[in-house]
Protein backbone atom coordinates (compact mmCIF):
# COMPACT_ATOMS: atom_id res chain seq x y z
CA UNK A 1 0.00 0.00 0.00
CA UNK A 2 2.86 2.39 0.84
CA UNK A 3 4.39 1.70 -2.56
CA UNK A 4 1.12 2.50 -4.32
CA UNK A 5 0.72 5.74 -2.35
CA UNK A 6 4.32 6.73 -3.10
CA UNK A 7 3.87 6.10 -6.83
CA UNK A 8 0.61 8.07 -6.77
CA UNK A 9 2.33 11.02 -5.09
CA UNK A 10 5.26 10.86 -7.53
CA UNK A 11 2.99 10.97 -10.58
CA UNK A 12 2.61 14.39 -12.23
CA UNK A 13 -0.64 16.07 -11.13
CA UNK A 14 -1.64 16.96 -14.71
CA UNK A 15 -1.34 13.31 -15.76
CA UNK A 16 -3.51 12.30 -12.81
CA UNK A 17 -6.08 14.94 -13.76
CA UNK A 18 -6.14 13.70 -17.36
CA UNK A 19 -6.69 10.19 -15.99
CA UNK A 20 -9.58 11.46 -13.87
CA UNK A 21 -10.99 13.24 -16.91
CA UNK A 22 -10.99 10.05 -19.00
CA UNK A 23 -12.47 7.92 -16.21
CA UNK A 24 -15.17 10.50 -15.51
CA UNK A 25 -16.13 10.69 -19.19
CA UNK A 26 -16.30 6.89 -19.52
CA UNK A 27 -18.43 6.54 -16.39
CA UNK A 28 -20.72 9.33 -17.64
CA UNK A 29 -21.36 7.35 -20.82
CA UNK A 30 -21.51 3.85 -19.33
CA UNK A 31 -23.28 4.43 -15.99
CA UNK A 32 -25.00 7.86 -16.17
CA UNK A 33 -27.43 6.78 -13.45
CA UNK A 34 -24.61 6.55 -10.84
CA UNK A 35 -25.15 10.12 -9.70
CA UNK A 36 -23.10 9.62 -6.54
CA UNK A 37 -19.94 9.97 -8.61
CA UNK A 38 -20.76 13.64 -9.21
CA UNK A 39 -20.43 14.20 -5.44
CA UNK A 40 -16.63 14.08 -5.79
CA UNK A 41 -16.78 17.08 -8.12
CA UNK A 42 -19.15 18.98 -5.86
CA UNK A 43 -16.94 18.41 -2.83
CA UNK A 44 -13.76 19.38 -4.68
CA UNK A 45 -15.15 22.68 -6.00
CA UNK A 46 -16.81 23.37 -2.65
CA UNK A 47 -13.50 22.90 -0.81
CA UNK A 48 -11.66 25.20 -3.21
CA UNK A 49 -14.34 27.89 -2.94
CA UNK A 50 -14.32 27.58 0.85
CA UNK A 51 -10.57 27.96 1.32
CA UNK A 52 -9.95 30.54 -1.45
CA UNK A 53 -11.24 33.69 0.36
CA UNK A 54 -9.31 32.76 3.53
CA UNK A 55 -6.19 32.05 1.45
CA UNK A 56 -6.43 35.40 -0.33
CA UNK A 57 -6.99 37.37 2.88
CA UNK A 58 -4.18 35.68 4.82
CA UNK A 59 -1.63 35.81 2.00
CA UNK A 60 -2.32 39.44 1.12
CA UNK A 61 -2.08 40.56 4.76
CA UNK A 62 1.11 38.54 5.30
CA UNK A 63 2.69 39.77 2.06
CA UNK A 64 1.88 43.44 2.55
CA UNK A 65 3.31 43.48 6.06
CA UNK A 66 6.68 42.64 4.50
CA UNK A 67 6.22 44.16 1.04
CA UNK A 68 8.99 46.30 -0.41
CA UNK A 69 8.42 49.75 -1.87
CA UNK A 70 9.25 48.47 -5.37
CA UNK A 71 6.02 46.50 -5.75
CA UNK A 72 4.03 49.47 -7.07
CA UNK A 73 5.47 49.43 -10.59
CA UNK A 74 4.88 45.70 -11.04
CA UNK A 75 1.28 46.03 -9.89
CA UNK A 76 0.74 48.89 -12.31
CA UNK A 77 2.10 46.71 -15.12
CA UNK A 78 -0.06 43.70 -14.28
CA UNK A 79 -3.22 45.82 -14.01
CA UNK A 80 -2.51 47.38 -17.42
CA UNK A 81 -1.94 43.91 -18.90
CA UNK A 82 -5.17 42.57 -17.42
CA UNK A 83 -7.26 45.47 -18.70
CA UNK A 84 -5.59 45.61 -22.14
CA UNK A 85 -6.13 41.89 -22.66
CA UNK A 86 -9.82 42.14 -21.70
CA UNK A 87 -10.37 45.09 -24.06
CA UNK A 88 -8.62 43.34 -26.97
CA UNK A 89 -10.70 40.21 -26.31
CA UNK A 90 -13.86 42.28 -26.80
CA UNK A 91 -12.42 43.77 -30.01
CA UNK A 92 -11.64 40.27 -31.34
CA UNK A 93 -15.21 39.21 -30.56
CA UNK A 94 -16.62 42.24 -32.41
CA UNK A 95 -14.51 41.55 -35.52
CA UNK A 96 -15.34 37.82 -35.50
CA UNK A 97 -19.06 38.52 -35.05
CA UNK A 98 -19.06 40.75 -38.12
CA UNK A 99 -17.07 38.25 -40.19
CA UNK A 100 -19.19 35.26 -39.09
CA UNK A 101 -22.62 36.62 -38.05
CA UNK A 102 -24.77 34.29 -35.95
CA UNK A 103 -28.52 34.49 -35.36
CA UNK A 104 -30.54 32.97 -32.51
CA UNK A 105 -33.95 31.38 -32.13
CA UNK A 106 -35.51 33.46 -29.38
CA UNK A 107 -38.58 32.06 -27.65
CA UNK A 108 -39.01 32.06 -23.89
CA UNK A 109 -37.52 34.60 -21.52
CA UNK A 110 -35.79 33.54 -18.32
CA UNK A 111 -36.49 35.03 -14.93
CA UNK A 112 -33.19 36.45 -13.71
CA UNK A 113 -32.15 39.79 -12.29
CA UNK A 114 -29.66 41.65 -14.50
CA UNK A 115 -27.96 45.00 -13.89
CA UNK A 116 -29.68 47.96 -15.53
CA UNK A 117 -26.55 49.69 -16.84
CA UNK A 118 -22.83 50.27 -16.50
CA UNK A 119 -23.45 52.69 -13.62
CA UNK A 120 -25.19 49.93 -11.67
CA UNK A 121 -22.27 47.56 -12.30
CA UNK A 122 -19.69 50.11 -11.14
CA UNK A 123 -21.83 51.00 -8.13
CA UNK A 124 -21.97 47.33 -7.14
CA UNK A 125 -18.19 47.04 -7.47
CA UNK A 126 -17.61 50.11 -5.27
CA UNK A 127 -20.14 48.83 -2.72
CA UNK A 128 -18.31 45.51 -2.59
CA UNK A 129 -15.06 47.29 -1.73
CA UNK A 130 -16.46 48.63 1.55
CA UNK A 131 -18.56 45.58 2.42
CA UNK A 132 -18.14 44.02 5.86
CA UNK A 133 -14.78 42.14 5.83
CA UNK A 134 -16.20 39.03 7.54
CA UNK A 135 -19.18 39.00 5.17
CA UNK A 136 -16.78 39.46 2.23
CA UNK A 137 -14.87 36.31 3.22
CA UNK A 138 -18.08 34.33 3.81
CA UNK A 139 -19.65 35.46 0.51
CA UNK A 140 -16.40 35.20 -1.50
CA UNK A 141 -16.55 38.91 -2.37
CA UNK A 142 -12.95 39.15 -3.62
CA UNK A 143 -13.04 42.90 -4.20
CA UNK A 144 -13.92 43.33 -0.53
CA UNK A 145 -11.45 40.65 0.60
CA UNK A 146 -8.62 42.34 -1.32
CA UNK A 147 -9.53 45.82 -0.09
CA UNK A 148 -9.72 44.87 3.58
CA UNK A 149 -6.65 42.63 3.39
CA UNK A 150 -4.73 45.57 1.93
CA UNK A 151 -5.93 47.80 4.79
CA UNK A 152 -4.92 45.25 7.44
CA UNK A 153 -1.61 44.54 5.70
CA UNK A 154 -0.64 48.21 5.51
CA UNK A 155 -1.77 48.79 9.11
CA UNK A 156 0.46 45.91 10.26
CA UNK A 157 3.57 47.14 8.44
CA UNK A 158 4.91 48.50 11.75
CA UNK A 159 3.95 45.43 13.77
CA UNK A 160 6.60 43.54 15.73
CA UNK A 161 8.65 40.83 14.05
CA UNK A 162 6.98 38.18 16.21
CA UNK A 163 3.56 39.26 14.89
CA UNK A 164 4.81 39.03 11.33
CA UNK A 165 6.18 35.55 12.02
CA UNK A 166 2.76 34.46 13.29
CA UNK A 167 1.14 35.82 10.11
CA UNK A 168 3.70 33.94 8.01
CA UNK A 169 2.98 30.72 9.93
CA UNK A 170 -0.77 31.11 9.40
CA UNK A 171 -0.11 31.80 5.70
CA UNK A 172 1.99 28.62 5.44
CA UNK A 173 -0.70 26.58 7.21
CA UNK A 174 -3.45 27.76 4.84
CA UNK A 175 -1.17 27.10 1.85
CA UNK A 176 -0.61 23.54 3.12
CA UNK A 177 -4.38 23.00 3.33
CA UNK A 178 -4.63 24.18 -0.26
CA UNK A 179 -2.02 21.59 -1.29
CA UNK A 180 -4.06 18.87 0.40
CA UNK A 181 -7.20 19.94 -1.45
CA UNK A 182 -5.40 20.14 -4.80
CA UNK A 183 -4.06 16.61 -4.30
CA UNK A 184 -7.67 15.41 -4.62
CA UNK A 185 -8.08 17.20 -7.97
CA UNK A 186 -8.11 13.98 -10.09
CA UNK A 187 -11.13 12.67 -8.17
CA UNK A 188 -12.86 16.03 -8.27
CA UNK A 189 -12.30 16.38 -12.02
CA UNK A 190 -13.64 12.85 -12.56
CA UNK A 191 -16.83 13.82 -10.72
CA UNK A 192 -17.22 17.07 -12.64
CA UNK A 193 -16.71 15.42 -16.02
CA UNK A 194 -19.12 12.63 -15.10
CA UNK A 195 -21.78 15.17 -14.19
CA UNK A 196 -21.32 17.10 -17.45
CA UNK A 197 -21.36 14.04 -19.71
CA UNK A 198 -24.24 12.28 -17.94
CA UNK A 199 -26.53 15.32 -17.87
CA UNK A 200 -25.73 17.34 -20.99
CA UNK A 201 -24.45 14.87 -23.54
CA UNK A 202 -23.74 16.22 -27.03
CA UNK A 203 -27.13 17.72 -27.90
CA UNK A 204 -26.01 21.34 -27.48
CA UNK A 205 -23.49 20.94 -30.30
CA UNK A 206 -26.29 20.01 -32.69
CA UNK A 207 -28.62 22.89 -31.81
CA UNK A 208 -26.10 25.66 -31.11
CA UNK A 209 -22.98 24.49 -32.93
CA UNK A 210 -22.39 27.71 -34.90
CA UNK A 211 -22.74 29.92 -31.84
CA UNK A 212 -20.43 27.70 -29.80
CA UNK A 213 -17.90 27.61 -32.63
CA UNK A 214 -17.82 31.41 -32.73
CA UNK A 215 -17.49 31.72 -28.94
CA UNK A 216 -14.80 29.08 -28.61
CA UNK A 217 -12.97 30.31 -31.72
CA UNK A 218 -12.72 33.84 -30.28
CA UNK A 219 -11.51 32.51 -26.94
CA UNK A 220 -8.85 30.31 -28.55
CA UNK A 221 -7.71 33.22 -30.74
CA UNK A 222 -7.24 35.39 -27.66
CA UNK A 223 -5.54 32.65 -25.63
CA UNK A 224 -3.20 31.49 -28.40
CA UNK A 225 -2.57 34.67 -30.41
CA UNK A 226 -3.56 37.94 -28.71
CA UNK A 227 -2.37 37.25 -25.15
CA UNK A 228 0.94 35.66 -26.30
CA UNK A 229 1.51 38.69 -28.54
CA UNK A 230 1.09 41.02 -25.56
CA UNK A 231 3.50 38.90 -23.51
CA UNK A 232 6.02 38.75 -26.37
CA UNK A 233 6.04 42.54 -26.70
CA UNK A 234 6.59 42.94 -22.95
CA UNK A 235 9.23 40.24 -22.56
CA UNK A 236 10.89 40.24 -25.99
CA UNK A 237 10.96 36.47 -25.58
CA UNK A 238 9.06 33.53 -27.08
CA UNK A 239 6.03 33.47 -24.75
CA UNK A 240 4.58 30.11 -25.77
CA UNK A 241 6.41 27.95 -23.19
CA UNK A 242 4.81 30.15 -20.52
CA UNK A 243 1.45 30.23 -22.33
CA UNK A 244 1.21 26.44 -22.63
CA UNK A 245 2.38 25.95 -19.05
CA UNK A 246 -0.41 28.21 -17.78
CA UNK A 247 -3.03 26.58 -19.99
CA UNK A 248 -1.95 23.10 -18.91
CA UNK A 249 -1.48 23.71 -15.19
CA UNK A 250 -4.29 26.26 -14.64
CA UNK A 251 -6.60 26.06 -17.66
CA UNK A 252 -7.43 22.36 -17.35
CA UNK A 253 -8.72 22.56 -13.78
CA UNK A 254 -10.49 25.88 -14.46
CA UNK A 255 -12.20 24.31 -17.48
CA UNK A 256 -13.96 21.81 -15.23
CA UNK A 257 -14.46 23.85 -12.06
CA UNK A 258 -15.93 26.70 -14.19
CA UNK A 259 -15.05 29.18 -11.44
CA UNK A 260 -12.17 31.66 -11.47
CA UNK A 261 -12.64 32.03 -7.72
CA UNK A 262 -12.29 28.30 -7.11
CA UNK A 263 -9.11 28.25 -9.22
CA UNK A 264 -7.33 30.94 -7.18
CA UNK A 265 -5.58 28.40 -4.88
CA UNK A 266 -4.41 26.40 -7.91
CA UNK A 267 -3.07 29.55 -9.60
CA UNK A 268 -1.19 30.62 -6.49
CA UNK A 269 0.45 27.22 -6.29
CA UNK A 270 1.43 27.53 -9.97
CA UNK A 271 2.94 30.98 -9.37
CA UNK A 272 4.96 29.50 -6.54
CA UNK A 273 6.28 26.78 -8.85
CA UNK A 274 7.17 29.42 -11.45
CA UNK A 275 9.36 31.06 -8.83
CA UNK A 276 7.35 34.29 -8.66
CA UNK A 277 7.48 36.66 -5.71
CA UNK A 278 4.86 35.72 -3.11
CA UNK A 279 4.31 39.40 -2.30
CA UNK A 280 3.36 39.93 -5.93
CA UNK A 281 1.20 36.95 -6.82
CA UNK A 282 -0.71 36.85 -3.54
CA UNK A 283 -2.36 40.09 -4.64
CA UNK A 284 -2.20 39.92 -8.45
CA UNK A 285 -3.85 36.48 -8.74
CA UNK A 286 -7.06 37.30 -6.81
CA UNK A 287 -7.05 40.69 -8.56
CA UNK A 288 -6.83 38.89 -11.92
CA UNK A 289 -9.77 36.68 -10.97
CA UNK A 290 -11.74 39.92 -10.66
CA UNK A 291 -10.58 42.13 -13.56
CA UNK A 292 -8.86 39.82 -16.08
CA UNK A 293 -12.00 38.67 -17.86
CA UNK A 294 -11.15 37.94 -21.50
CA UNK A 295 -13.69 35.15 -21.77
CA UNK A 296 -16.45 37.18 -20.15
CA UNK A 297 -15.83 40.11 -22.52
CA UNK A 298 -16.04 37.71 -25.49
CA UNK A 299 -19.25 36.12 -24.22
CA UNK A 300 -20.95 39.47 -23.62
CA UNK A 301 -19.91 40.81 -27.04
CA UNK A 302 -20.71 37.72 -29.12
CA UNK A 303 -24.09 37.09 -27.48
CA UNK A 304 -25.08 40.77 -27.78
CA UNK A 305 -24.14 40.95 -31.47
CA UNK A 306 -25.96 37.65 -32.08
CA UNK A 307 -29.10 39.35 -30.76
CA UNK A 308 -28.35 42.38 -32.94
CA UNK A 309 -28.00 40.23 -36.08
CA UNK A 310 -31.16 38.29 -35.19
CA UNK A 311 -33.17 41.52 -34.97
CA UNK A 312 -31.56 43.00 -38.10
CA UNK A 313 -30.12 46.04 -36.33
CA UNK A 314 -27.41 47.92 -38.22
CA UNK A 315 -24.16 48.51 -36.32
CA UNK A 316 -21.62 51.18 -37.26
CA UNK A 317 -17.94 51.30 -36.28
CA UNK A 318 -18.26 53.87 -33.44
CA UNK A 319 -21.02 51.81 -31.82
CA UNK A 320 -18.91 48.66 -32.15
CA UNK A 321 -16.03 50.45 -30.39
CA UNK A 322 -18.34 51.58 -27.59
CA UNK A 323 -19.63 48.01 -27.27
CA UNK A 324 -16.04 46.74 -26.89
CA UNK A 325 -15.34 49.22 -24.09
CA UNK A 326 -18.64 48.47 -22.32
CA UNK A 327 -18.05 44.71 -22.60
CA UNK A 328 -14.52 45.05 -21.21
CA UNK A 329 -15.53 47.29 -18.29
CA UNK A 330 -18.66 45.32 -17.40
CA UNK A 331 -16.77 42.01 -17.65
CA UNK A 332 -14.63 43.21 -14.74
CA UNK A 333 -17.84 43.33 -12.71
CA UNK A 334 -18.77 39.74 -13.56
CA UNK A 335 -18.86 37.40 -10.58
CA UNK A 336 -16.23 34.67 -10.45
CA UNK A 337 -18.80 31.87 -10.52
CA UNK A 338 -20.20 29.69 -13.29
CA UNK A 339 -22.35 31.77 -15.65
CA UNK A 340 -21.31 35.03 -14.00
CA UNK A 341 -20.91 36.88 -17.32
CA UNK A 342 -24.30 35.99 -18.78
CA UNK A 343 -26.36 38.37 -16.67
CA UNK A 344 -24.35 41.29 -18.05
CA UNK A 345 -25.64 40.66 -21.58
CA UNK A 346 -28.87 42.72 -21.14
CA UNK A 347 -26.80 45.75 -20.19
CA UNK A 348 -24.81 45.51 -23.43
CA UNK A 349 -28.00 44.84 -25.40
CA UNK A 350 -29.46 48.10 -24.08
CA UNK A 351 -26.84 49.95 -26.14
CA UNK A 352 -28.80 48.90 -29.24
CA UNK A 353 -32.24 49.56 -27.78
CA UNK A 354 -32.98 45.85 -27.34
CA UNK A 355 -35.70 45.31 -24.75
CA UNK A 356 -34.96 43.48 -21.52
CA UNK A 357 -37.43 40.69 -22.42
CA UNK A 358 -35.53 39.90 -25.61
CA UNK A 359 -32.16 40.29 -23.89
CA UNK A 360 -33.13 37.80 -21.20
CA UNK A 361 -34.02 35.31 -23.92
CA UNK A 362 -30.43 35.67 -25.10
CA UNK A 363 -29.32 34.99 -21.54
CA UNK A 364 -31.46 31.85 -21.65
CA UNK A 365 -29.57 30.68 -24.73
CA UNK A 366 -26.36 31.47 -22.87
CA UNK A 367 -27.33 29.14 -20.05
CA UNK A 368 -28.06 26.37 -22.57
CA UNK A 369 -24.59 26.58 -24.13
CA UNK A 370 -23.02 27.46 -20.78
CA UNK A 371 -21.60 23.98 -20.18
CA UNK A 372 -19.10 24.54 -23.00
CA UNK A 373 -18.98 28.35 -23.16
CA UNK A 374 -18.36 28.88 -19.45
CA UNK A 375 -15.75 26.13 -19.31
CA UNK A 376 -13.65 27.70 -22.07
CA UNK A 377 -14.30 31.18 -20.66
CA UNK A 378 -13.02 30.26 -17.21
CA UNK A 379 -10.04 28.36 -18.61
CA UNK A 380 -8.66 31.31 -20.59
CA UNK A 381 -9.48 33.76 -17.80
CA UNK A 382 -7.68 31.71 -15.17
CA UNK A 383 -4.67 30.82 -17.32
CA UNK A 384 -4.35 34.49 -18.26
CA UNK A 385 -4.27 35.49 -14.59
CA UNK A 386 -1.04 33.55 -14.09
CA UNK A 387 0.44 34.40 -17.47
CA UNK A 388 0.16 38.16 -17.03
CA UNK A 389 1.23 38.04 -13.37
CA UNK A 390 4.32 36.17 -14.54
CA UNK A 391 4.82 38.51 -17.50
CA UNK A 392 4.79 41.59 -15.27
CA UNK A 393 7.37 40.08 -12.93
CA UNK A 394 9.59 38.54 -15.61
CA UNK A 395 9.64 41.91 -17.37
CA UNK A 396 11.16 43.42 -14.23
CA UNK A 397 13.67 40.59 -14.02
CA UNK A 398 14.78 41.15 -17.61
CA UNK A 399 15.32 44.86 -16.96
CA UNK A 400 17.42 43.97 -13.91
CA UNK A 401 19.50 41.53 -15.97
CA UNK A 402 18.23 38.47 -14.14
CA UNK A 403 17.74 35.13 -15.91
CA UNK A 404 14.17 34.26 -16.86
CA UNK A 405 13.19 30.59 -16.92
CA UNK A 406 9.65 29.53 -17.83
CA UNK A 407 10.17 26.00 -16.51
CA UNK A 408 8.32 24.90 -13.39
CA UNK A 409 10.05 23.84 -10.21
CA UNK A 410 9.40 20.26 -9.16
CA UNK A 411 6.56 20.00 -6.68
CA UNK A 412 8.85 18.55 -4.00
CA UNK A 413 11.08 21.63 -4.36
CA UNK A 414 8.26 24.07 -3.70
Amino acid sequence: MKTIIRKWNDTNLVLKIIGGLIIGALLGVLVPQATGIALFGTMFVGALKAIAPILVFVLVVSSLTRASRKMGRKFTTVIILYMLSTLLAAVVAVIASFLFPVTLQLTDAVAETAPGGITEVLTAVLSNIVANPIASIINANYIGVLAWAAVFGIALRKASDSTKVVLDNISDAVSQIVKWIISFAPFGIAGLVFNTVSTSGMSIFKDYGKLLLLLVGCMLAVALIVDPLIAAICLKRNPYPLVFTCLRESGITAFFTRSSAANIPINMELCKRLGLDKEMYSVSIPLGATINMDGAAITITVMTLAAVHTLGIAVDVPTAIVLSVIAAVSACGASGVAGGSLLLIPMACSLFGISNDVAMQVVGVGFIVGVVQDSFETAINSAGDVMFAATAEFRTWIKEGREVNFKLKKEDEV
